[in-house]
């Protein structure tokens, strides 16, 4: 079909051309709106925007916000004493990765990938791997995968009437998923750039900072509880912090380019005649994982919602994690990438970042061997 010809080539556009991202993605999007206008009689715009205007605010406050989130948690001087706390060999990064799997599982998987991010930055000085990069991604869509609260393709299940109990055993593939990754990539760093010991300098905490920090996520986990719009959580705690503490605002500008890519990619990839899917099997559950890494998995999940009789944490895994395999298959990608620009090469980030999509090839049948297929 014409619309995944347009898909094809903004894709390919991004992975040729991916210092202009950006451009490449806006001008698909725009291209691949106007043949839906001109050509298909039943396309209508706003009824379309109708159903995305949800998804795409709160990308936007969420991408925006944990920019602010990232600076605060940077400044208040908490990533410079973890040197003294991390394993100063491979195992360091083991850790750190350990750390971003469980922050997402409570946490929203973009401030997760951030966080992790931004601790990175400094124990290694602003070497990192694009390997380990990648890893930092699949670490905080791997911890969301198993949890409603973690990712947002599992609080959709959660508000469709999935109970939270019946994804759980998506943790199943994503443990083994990391064991794997995990140390491929934490090895790949400490050969680059060991953990950087720190001076003996006493290191004075911005408890100011560390207490908006807190206040975001607290805030996020409630209002994305509550409402399903966590962005809303993350600005009532940027706004409140305001009021005690020199907000740095600057970040929003170094970040909106990242945040427009991503916003035209899920809009194009929403544009996409996916209206029907294959019979719910173990098999069709593998494929949506490879299709998650290039297309938006929230409508993906919304359509398996509908059809339903799918094993819903065997789903959750797969979309969820799926999305690791390339870096802008994921939120929590984009958002690094505005850290990390030099993982928005398609090519170097699939070299450096193997591990993470035979990881995802191996959980998902640890998966399948330990619980079977449970629809």
């Amino acid at each position: 079909m014409i619309e995944f010809s347009i898909f094809l080539f903004i894709l390919l556009g991004i992975a040729l051309f991916h210092r202009h991202t950006m451009h490449v993605s806006v001008i698909g999007l725009l291209v691949l709106l106007a043949y839906k206008l001109i050509f298909i009689s039943e396309f209508l715009a706003t009824h379309h925007l109708d159903k995305e205007w949800r998804v795409l605010l709160n990308l936007l406050g969420l991408l925006l916000g944990f920019s602010i989130l990232s600076k605060h948690f940077e400044e208040s001087h908490i990533p410079k004493i973890l040197p003294k706390i991390l394993p100063h060999d491979w195992k360091g990064g083991l850790f750190l990765l350990c750390l971003i799997f469980i922050l997402s599982s409570f946490l929203d998987n973009i401030a997760a990938a951030i966080i992790g991010g931004t601790i990175a930055h400094v124990v290694y000085r602003g070497k990192v791997h694009i390997g380990f990069l990648a890893a930092i991604i699949a670490a905080s869509n791997a911890g969301g995968a198993g949890s409603v609260l973690g990712d947002t393709t599992t609080t959709l299940m959660w508000i469709g009437g999935v109970s939270p109990l019946k994804v759980l055993h998506a943790y199943i593939g994503s443990i083994g998923a990391f064991a794997f990754f995990a140390v491929f990539a934490s090895i790949q760093q400490h050969r680059l750039q060991p953990v950087i010991q720190t001076t003996s300098k006493k290191i004075s905490i911005d408890y100011k900072r560390l207490i908006i920090v807190f206040l975001i996520l607290i805030l996020t986990i409630i209002t994305n509880w509550k409402l399903d719009f966590p962005a809303v959580g993350v600005w009532i705690g940027i706004f409140l912090g305001a009021t005690f503490c020199k907000t740095p605002w600057r970040e929003i500008k170094h970040s909106l380019s990242g945040t427009i890519f991503l916003m035209a990619l899920v809009s194009s990839a929403s544009l996409m005649p996916v209206d029907k899917l294959h019979p719910a099997s173990w098999i069709s559950t593998l494929i949506l994982g490879f299709v998650s890494a290039i297309f938006d998995n929230i409508p993906l999940t919304k359509l398996c919602l509908d059809q339903g009789g799918y094993d819903w944490g065997m789903l959750a895994y797969a979309v969820g994690y799926g999305g690791s395999m390339i870096w802008f298959g994921s939120s929590a990608g984009v958002a690094l990438s505005n850290m990390y620009p030099e993982i928005r090469s398609s090519w170097n980030y699939l070299k450096s970042g193997w591990h993470v999509a035979i990881g995802y090839v191996i959980g998902f049948f640890i998966l399948y061997t330990v619980w079977g297929w449970n629809p």
